[in-house]
């Protein structure tokens, strides 16, 4: 199987060639990844206009780079697979659209892909993971745990409540005067400060609900800023560490109960498996923190690359291979509609309420 991703949901405009020969090792055959964070960076965050006239510009020559760095042919590719939802829906649009005219032209089938469920397989690509695994999804739209059972058989165990923990990441950065993204610059920032000067809550931990929050942290964390102004360069470094020892702390105590979850649901699996997915896997604090409890639970730790946490179009590639080994892959195509919000599982009731655009988290 050859399949040709496509990715534009957010500030990245990515394609890629995945390739898959009967049982074998897949391979990736090419993963081209623009990113758009210097266009955002003066605004402090993603400004939906700018990244769908970008995806515009780029997407046509990411295809064309994709394709070339493979030596695959677009007449030898088998299917076209592109991330419909959820996201941003100019960029949804560019993406799909491009997709649907690449799979007509062709003469190939199109697959609709939830980005989300490209997080969720994309342990599978690295590490051929089986069946069941848990996920923790931490990107800045979303904070899930979510309970893989199959292609395209999911069940959300929590999520948040208010905001995802990249947001609360963006956004304290902001609130201390740091770049754009907030991930990485936090985490650096954090590296020269004391995480015990400030006694920050940690959101939901004991709480026999199992979902998160973060916006009570965020709110906490602007107070103790506001109270000690004008912040020295310590001072944004000791928020930044107490803000990520915080986080650290509430996640672990949320992925214990889910560990303990799975431990009951699936008590044949013999080698239980964490991945972890998103933008936020990448923050050494929160990493080791979660590899030390799956240690202690008897969990293997399963990280996927940072090029394949991140938004990219590779799992979206692998996402459509994998649907078209399940025969899951037909009546989505053409006839489909970018979604701003699709959630993995559909079944799970919204923590944040629905709109027109159907639910929110």
């Amino acid at each position: 199987m050859r399949v040709l991703g496509i990715e534009t949901s957010c500030d990245e405009t990515a394609a890629s060639v995945v390739t898959l020969d009967g049982d074998s090792v897949p391979v990736i055959a090419s993963n081209i990844v623009l990113s758009q964070i210097e266009e955002h960076a003066a605004f402090g965050g993603v400004v939906p206009e700018i990244a769908a006239r970008a995806h515009v510009e780029a997407l046509d020559g990411i295809v064309e780079a994709a394709l070339a760095d493979s030596g695959v042919a677009l007449a030898d590719i088998d299917a076209i697979a592109a991330t419909a939802g959820p996201g941003l829906v100019g960029g949804l649009i560019v993406g799909l659209m491009t997709a649907k005219a690449i799979a007509a032209a062709a003469g190939k089938p199109l697959i609709a892909i939830n980005h989300l469920e490209g997080h969720a397989l994309t342990a599978r690509l690295t590490d051929g993971l089986d069946f069941p695994y848990l996920l923790l999804l931490v990107s800045g739209g979303h904070t899930q745990i979510v309970a893989v059972r199959d292609v395209g058989d999911y069940q959300r165990w929590a999520t948040t409540i208010d905001d995802a923990l990249g947001e609360a990441f963006d956004k304290t950065a902001k609130m201390l005067g740091l770049p754009y993204p907030g991930g990485p610059n936090v985490e650096k920032a954090a590296a020269t400060g004391d995480a015990t000067r400030f006694a920050f809550p940690r959101p939901m931990k004991g709480s026999a609900q199992p979902d998160f929050s973060f916006s009570g942290l965020k709110t906490a964390v602007r107070q103790a800023a506001t109270a000690i102004q004008p912040l020295s360069e310590q001072d944004v470094a000791d928020i930044c560490a107490s803000f990520q020892a915080a986080v650290a702390d509430a996640l672990g105590d949320r992925v214990a109960r889910a560990l303990a979850r799975f431990r009951e649901e699936f008590p044949d699996k013999a080698k239980p498996a964490l991945v972890v997915a998103g933008g936020v896997a990448a923050n050494s604090t929160i990493k080791a923190t979660l590899q030390k409890q799956c240690a202690e639970a008897g969990f293997s730790f399963v990280a996927p690359p940072l090029k394949l946490c991140t938004d990219n179009a590779a799992m979206i590639a692998w996402a459509g291979i994998e649907r078209l080994r399940a025969g899951l892959s037909q009546g989505n195509g053409f006839d489909f509609v970018p979604r701003s919000r699709w959630p993995l599982d559909s079944i799970s009731a919204p923590m944040i309420g629905s709109g027109r655009r159907g639910a929110k988290a």
